[in-house]
């Protein structure tokens, strides 16, 4: 019966969430429009999501969030110093191919997005397979250790919450 009302309840939350954002005036007409379009969209889309993913863990995913809105915040400041400080000779910027233990497309994109949004990266391609994600980084001295920090500090999280 529950499923049948919130197939969704996280997006509903979210939808009720960005609702109050985008009329920026919490009334209780604003907010009763807010919860029946964030009931009734998730229920009119639910057959579009068959095998929706499965979210392991609430805890998991506030740390997730907490990790990249600290590595955001460095990577900043990092990539300030790169332009502000460093000589177009003395960047070292790089191609990294980082292989994927991540199989679900939903973990895949947010790992994507994730290091699009850091500061310094972009991904820029997924191999055919799925199995290979290639990022573009400004400054990486040591390709190997950014492969392995991704993979540490995301990609197992991810796995952790997804798979």
């Amino acid at each position: 019966m529950l499923r049948t009302i919130l197939p969704h309840p996280f997006l509903t939350l979210l939808l009720i969430v960005v609702w109050q954002m985008l009329v920026n005036t919490v009334t209780l007409g604003n907010l009763l429009l807010g919860t029946i379009l964030a009931m009734v969209i998730p229920i009119l889309t639910s057959p579009y999501w068959p095998n929706r993913p499965k979210l392991r863990s609430g805890l998991r995913i506030a740390e997730y969030v907490a990790i990249v809105l600290w590595d955001i915040c460095v990577a900043n400041v990092q990539v300030a110093y790169v332009i502000l400080f460093k000589s177009n000779a003395n960047t070292h910027p790089a191609w990294i191919a980082i292989p994927l233990e991540l199989r679900t497309p939903e973990a895949i994109t947010v790992l994507a997005g994730t290091i699009t949004m850091t500061p310094g990266t972009v991904s820029s391609d997924l191999s055919a397979d799925g199995h290979s994600l290639l990022v573009h980084c400004l400054d990486a001295p040591d390709p190997d250790a950014v492969r392995d920090q991704i993979k540490a500090r995301y990609e197992t999280r991810l796995k952790e919450i997804f798979e």
